[in-house]
């Protein structure tokens, strides 16, 4: 029985990740749960962030207007926003803010519309060759729905 349930657990590596986000135990996380600290002496993950660092990840806010009308990403917020938020460097990341990098790409909503966002969770700063989009918290291999 141990043979059997290794060679399955083995096998869940296999999948497309797409399948795998869709297979693993979701766990759910707030903006107001990211960071700790003081804003002004400089913000730092928390515990729980970290903790959910290459984990699969449902994160609720709203979709801000995209850079370009055919993007297979797009950035989150808090809040509505009217503009998109774009950061010039990591040392300048707000903390109501995630860049998502769809698995596909998706029909954009309304920014006034409320989303959910399923991904894997990936922390660290990280320049996106494609847009030179700098970030510190992403979601990857992700997907949204807009809320009921």
């Amino acid at each position: 029985m141990k043979r059997r349930a290794f060679f399955l657990g083995s096998l869940f590596f296999l999948l497309p990740l797409t399948e795998a986000v869709k297979a693993s135990p979701v766990m759910s996380i707030g903006f107001d749960e990211m960071y700790e600290g003081n804003p002004i002496l400089g913000l730092q993950f928390s515990a729980k962030l970290k903790s959910l660092a290459d984990k699969i990840v449902s994160v609720q806010g709203f979709m801000a207007p995209p850079l370009k009308p055919e993007a297979d990403f797009l950035v989150m917020t808090r809040e509505p926003v009217s503009l998109c938020p774009f950061c010039n460097s990591d040392q300048d990341w707000p903390d109501n803010i995630i860049v998502v990098y769809l698995s596909k790409k998706q029909p954009f909503v309304q920014a006034n519309r409320p989303i959910v966002v399923k991904g894997k969770m990936q922390l660290g700063s990280k320049t996106d060759p494609e847009t030179g989009f700098v970030s510190l918290v992403r979601l990857v291999d992700a997907t949204f729905e807009v809320m009921k």
